[in-house]
């Protein structure tokens, strides 16, 4: 199966201006996440689409690949679907999530072995269980329910489930999402469902359309870049754990 990964990269950002040029333990963050992406033996390619040519630039000096995408493009997800259209024909589209450096082959492999051993699944996400309280009503945090063969019930910012009797763990959506290349440029082509814009989550506008979204656990967390705090984060992690790049 024929893989592509598409790490959408925008300069601006309200809370961290440059973000994917932010150096963490010396190294950019755009090509952290690149650098994760290109270990990861299930994708036959890793672009980074962007709408600025210093990251362009950071990417292609380090011989990865690199993408300039339309300014005006709302989301991510948009950017991504850009980049699928222009590169041409692949089965599956990974969607990886530009300030996402800690996530790896563990997590991404998985996925595509999905998408390729079930050609029913037209979108695949991971979710995690919730081990810090704070998470659980945290509205950044996106919680997910799914029944009992992994398909997605729901995604919100509010704590679900509720809790009024013990039974059910509480999972958050993290990391990647992994699309069939032609579902994903149908999905862009849709108009917004009204839960989509209340909650302002892309997955409810695929449930509110009637399609299943297929998921699947992972045991590790990442830490997603967004603030100044979360670099000072990630760097007391890798000054703990190590650092994989170095």
């Amino acid at each position: 199966m024929k893989t592509l990964a598409v790490i959408p990269a925008r300069y601006g950002s309200t809370r961290l201006p440059g973000k994917p040029l932010i150096r963490i333990g010396g190294i950019p963050l755009v090509l952290r996440v690149f650098l994760q992406a290109s270990r990861c033996s299930s994708i036959t390619d890793v672009i980074v689409a962007t709408d600025d040519e210093r990251i362009v630039q950071v990417v292609e000096a380090e011989g990865g690949q690199a993408m300039m995408t339309p300014s005006d493009l709302p989301t991510g997800g948009d950017r991504v679907a850009f980049a699928a259209r222009e590169f041409g024909f692949v089965d599956c589209v990974l969607n990886i999530q530009g300030d996402d450096p800690l996530v790896g082959p563990d997590m991404i492999d998985p996925l595509v072995s999905m998408m390729a051993s079930r050609p029913e699944v037209s979108l695949g996400v991971l979710g995690k269980a919730i081990e810090d309280p704070s998470e659980e009503s945290d509205p950044n945090i996106v919680k997910m329910v799914f029944d009992l063969r992994g398909r997605a019930l729901y995604f919100s910012r509010s704590t679900i489930p509720f809790r009024r009797n013990p039974g059910a763990s509480m999972y958050k959506h993290i990391g990647p999402y992994a699309w069939r290349r032609d579902f994903l440029l149908d999905f862009c082509r849709w108009e917004q469902t009204p839960l989509e814009r209340s909650e302002s989550l892309e997955m409810l506008r695929v449930l509110e359309n009637g399609y299943d979204i297929s998921c699947i656990e992972t045991l590790r967390d990442t830490i997603e870049i967004d603030s100044p705090e979360d670099v000072e984060k990630l760097e007391r992690f890798f000054r703990e754990y190590g650092d994989d790049l170095k």
